[in-house]
């Protein structure tokens, strides 16, 4: 979590909601933390006064106390209560997971699909014709006209698990299944959330960033992840060394012969502020360490170390550096 606390973001915390999920589940948190903090202080109070009350005094010649075997009071307080508390947070959670699971998309709501992959986020707009890395962008919504954000959730190769937790609940992201989840963001800023299911050696590095923009601020994000890459007759060398290399199998930039699926969509990778799903800032140092050897930055990583010469390198950094 050191990259959150360079850049400024304040660490994720489900107590400190942001979006209409959020706060539905922190309130039914803090009903649970005061039912299971009531019982602590009974429990405790009661074995408490059973030590003080009952201890040996001086002079007992240390045999058992009368005992009484059986009471009826007893035993029907050591049922009831904690079936009827059980009873009471059961329907309470019930009540808070069909408002949630069962809330209908207005009209204006954005539409996303999230991909899982072995280190790094995969993130659609179908309706916008958008593809993205490892930052979600979204609207802020407010009560005159509410935008949420409804999330298709899906996997290429084992369990993941997308948390936000100042926007909403843990869902799980399992392979040939899909899950769908939602946000309603009220507070512009930037959430960091995290893959929560151990999904192998770069579990920790598989970061998420959520971007929540007003409203002009996000039709104008939109319009600029529309274009197409920039073509910038400097930087040519640089684009023939990524469209003759392994870098087109992998990767997309619109706009040029590139159109692998396997990796991340490059079009704009300059407009991301991270690399590696989140183990770096994207600056031009960090972006030419990460081309040259990403395992150097993120052990592990699938993308293999080009074995580029320095002047190749220098070159296709340059090139990378265009694509905002």
């Amino acid at each position: 979590m050191s990259l959150i606390a360079a850049t400024g973001i304040s660490t994720p915390s489900m107590f400190a909601p942001a979006s209409t999920p959020a706060f539905a589940i922190r309130d039914l948190s803090f009903l649970v933390l005061a039912v299971v903090t009531l019982i602590f202080i009974v429990v405790a109070g009661v074995t408490l006064y059973a030590i003080v009350r009952y201890r040996r005094r001086p002079g007992e010649d240390g045999g058992d106390p009368p005992q009484v075997y059986g009471s009826t009071q007893i035993e029907l307080a050591w049922t009831v209560v904690p079936f009827l508390i059980v009873i009471v947070l059961f329907l309470t959670t019930t009540r808070y997971i069909f408002a949630l699971e069962r809330h209908a998309a207005p009209p204006d709501a954005v539409d996303v699909t999230v991909v899982g992959n072995q280190w790094w986020w995969e993130i659609r707009y179908p309706r916008l014709g958008i593809v993205t890395a490892n930052e979600l962008h979204v609207p802020v919504s407010d009560d005159a006209r509410p935008t949420p954000t409804f999330i298709t959730l899906e996997s290429v190769d084992v369990i993941h698990s997308f948390w936000v937790p100042q926007l909403g609940g843990k869902l799980d992201v399992i392979p040939g299944k899909t899950n769908r989840t939602w946000i309603e963001p009220r507070t512009p800023g930037t959430y960091v959330g995290q893959c929560a299911e151990f999904c192998g050696v770069q579990h920790a590095g598989m970061l998420l960033r959520v971007t929540v923009h007003p409203k002009d601020e996000f039709d104008a994000w939109v319009a600029a992840q529309q274009a197409a890459a920039a073509d910038v007759p400097a930087v040519r060398a640089g684009r023939d060394v990524f469209t003759s290399v392994a870098c087109i199998n992998c990767h997309t930039v619109r706009g040029t012969p590139a159109n692998g699926l396997f990796g991340p969509d490059l079009t704009h990778l300059m407009s991301r502020a991270t690399l590696g799903a989140g183990v770096a800032p994207n600056t031009p140092d960090n972006l030419r360490a990460w081309v040259n050897d990403p395992a150097a930055l993120k052990p592990g990583a699938l993308m293999p170390a080009m074995k580029l010469s320095n002047d190749q390198l220098d070159s296709l950094v340059a090139y990378l550096a265009t694509l905002r």
